[in-house]
This record gives C-alpha cells, structure tokens and sequence, in this order.
C-alpha cells in the first residue's frame, strides 16, 4: 500500500503562486493531481509519468501550471503561477501502479484509473 502526503496548499491573491508537494511512501509510475471545488466533480489537473517522459495539462492550466518530480524522494511537485479565483478548491495528489493508467483505454485524466489518493490540501485564490 502507498500513502500519499500532500502540502503546500494556502491562501494566495489572484496573480500569485503557490507550489504543492506530494511525497509517495513507495514507488509509484504515474503520478497527477486532480481538484474538486465545493459543489463539484473532482477533475483532472495535471499528470506526469515516473520516467518523467510524458506530462499531461488541462487546458485550463496550460502555460500556468507545471508539474515535476524528484525520483530520489519519491515526490512530485505542482508550481502553480498566475492563480486565479477559479483555481480554488481541494487539490489531491493520486498515484497509479503500472499499466493501470497511461495506457491505451486507461487516460491519466480519469480518476478511476488510480489507485492512490492524498487527503488532499486547501487551495484558496482571492480576488
């Protein structure tokens, strides 16, 4: 079983940046983040794999938001710039074993797909 430790999140001003931090107790292949906003579906943000090869974006955080990881400390970061108000809701970090997404039939935007999850972490974006 892996447990994922999500932190980083907080209170930001529209225009600001926050970045999120998810440490995996043990090895884990593609790792996102996925957000739910009061009253809303949790949907897919941003995913990347373990090689680092591949990085998938929402269109609503293409060229704000990047993902990156330290396989050294089983980790996985979220830079997220020019926040906005919308931005706002729960952030999880989830985690997927191999061939369970990022395969033919199985798309990283699905949650699904993992079989991990966080507790997740606050992110509020004021105007």
């Amino acid at each position: 079983q892996v447990q994922l430790v999500e932190s980083g999140g907080g209170l930001v001003a529209a225009g600001g940046s926050l970045r999120l931090s998810c440490a995996a107790s043990g090895r884990t292949f593609t790792m996102g983040w996925f957000r739910q906003a009061p009253g809303k579906e949790r949907e897919f943000v941003v995913a990347i794999t373990w090689s680092g090869g591949r990085t998938y974006y929402a269109d609503s955080v293409k060229g704000r938001f990047a993902i990156s990881k330290d396989n050294a400390d089983n980790t996985v970061y979220l830079q997220m710039n020019s926040l906005k108000p919308e931005d706002t809701a729960v952030y999880y970090c989830a985690a997927c074993r191999a061939l369970r997404c990022d395969v033919v039939g199985r798309p990283v935007s699905v949650k699904g797909n993992y079989d991990y999850w966080g507790q997740g972490t606050q992110v509020t974006v004021y105007s």
